[in-house]
């Protein structure tokens, strides 16, 4: 009943949500004599920020169809490469052919979005710094509620799959760039394509605060997934989809469920931002305003999980730390970090991660025990948290030219 109880009030809150706004802008419209009082803006700011937080919310866009860097610009056309029942592969290609200047081919970068919650749009910000001087790949993962049951089951071995396979089709020589969540299983369809020799495998691996080891620097949401035994997540987390979506009866940990848990985790802040969201709103500054909305039209755009991915990633990753201590295996063969010898790997981590702690990413070099130092690269960013990492002026500026230097070093 879970699901069905968060769809009523949705739907209630959509409502009051439509009147709030058409109440806003009855409120500012210049024919209004209230817009000339000192009440009206106030009012009509307040209904602004009520509508916008309980407005519904669906798969966003890339909306990449320029992109700019260095004063120049790049017009990009999305497309499907490959579809998959639980995720696409997207590619962004670039007027005139993802070539350089001198019109030899761009090195290929398969970017992994996470799996966990959110869609792949939340890396609108690292693909779009990385178009101009690479040809592009996401992995565009689909809502599991819209997934019919006649697709099947789709869990942590069947993503190292999508993983191989996305990979085999892009070609050899392909580079990888895997932020969060996703870093443990590319890691390891990294580990097992080495120990196979694939002629696919990987030219390098970039990871963004991945939780490889969640033993090292533990934070709240470690924690979160320590502190319950995992029957807990399996009566508590799972709910079963409305008959009115796709994938009707199919088991999943709702998207609802991962916001609330981000949100209350910085209550606090969440709080601040939306209350300086009402004093622009008030002030005239709408530009201001709406970077804030736009913010969280991507943050509170969430999808559903299927449950044997949720819950065998919370065992694998975050209870038994099987990767780490050597004990994960996929589909009975064991992943094995010694066996990665060729591919050169990353570690990039952010000083004020509260998701992924210091030292959780870093320890996938030395899990790579017979990849030559050489191979190795670690960057802390100075001052960066979670999100920070592949968004906004820091990755810009910071990470993104030393994510390209090391594509471009092993390419």
């Amino acid at each position: 009943m879970l699901y069905q109880a968060y769809e009523m009030q949705r739907a209630m809150l959509a409502g009051a949500g439509a009147a709030a706004q058409a109440g806003a802008n009855m409120l500012t419209n210049v024919g209004n004599p209230m817009s000339y009082t000192p009440a009206g803006p106030v009012v009509a700011s307040a209904l602004d920020v009520f509508a916008h937080a309980v407005e519904p919310r669906g798969k966003p866009a890339f909306n990449l169809d320029e992109v700019q860097l260095d004063g120049r610009t790049y017009e990009v056309t999305e497309k499907i490469a490959e579809r998959l029942p639980f995720g696409q592969l997207k590619h962004f290609v670039k007027k005139g052919g993802n070539v350089d200047a001198k019109g030899k081919a761009q090195p290929r970068l398969l970017i992994v979005a996470p799996m966990s919650g959110h869609y792949a749009t939340l890396l609108r910000g690292t693909v779009e710094r990385m178009i101009p001087h690479h040809d592009v790949y996401i992995t565009d993962w689909r809502d599991a509620k819209l997934v019919p049951m006649a697709e099947g089951s789709f869990d942590l071995d069947d993503y190292i799959d999508y993983i191989v396979e996305f990979l085999e089709h892009i070609g050899a020589g392909t580079h990888i760039l895997a932020v969060c969540q996703p870093s443990v299983p590319v890691y390891a369809a990294v580990a097992l394509m080495s120990a196979e020799n694939s002629s696919f495998l990987p030219v390098s691996l970039t990871m963004m605060g991945g939780p490889i080891d969640t033993r090292e620097a533990p934070t709240a949401v470690n924690g979160m997934a320590t502190n319950k035994p995992h029957a807990w997540f399996e009566q508590n987390a799972i709910a079963t989809v409305p008959p009115f979506y796709p994938g009707a009866m199919r088991r999943v940990y709702p998207g609802f469920m991962q916001l609330a848990g981000f949100m209350s985790m910085n209550l606090a802040g969440h709080m601040t931002s939306h209350w300086e969201m009402f004093k622009h709103l008030v002030a005239g500054d709408e530009e201001t305003a709406d970077k804030t909305k736009e913010f969280y039209d991507e943050y509170r755009a969430v999808c559903d999980m299927s449950a044997e991915f949720y819950l065998q990633t919370v065992d694998t990753v975050f209870q038994r730390h099987l990767l780490p201590t050597g004990q994960m295996t996929h589909r009975g063969n064991p992943v094995d970090p010694a066996k990665i010898t060729k591919v050169a790997l990353l570690a990039i981590e952010g000083e004020r991660d509260d998701i992924s702690g210091i030292g959780q990413t870093k320890a996938a070099l030395n899990l790579a025990t017979k990849l030559p130092k050489s191979k190795k690269e670690y960057m802390l960013a100075k001052g960066v948290g979670h999100y920070g990492i592949f968004n906004g002026s820091k990755w810009r500026k910071k990470i993104a030219p030393v994510v390209e230097a090391f594509i471009a070093k092993h390419d």
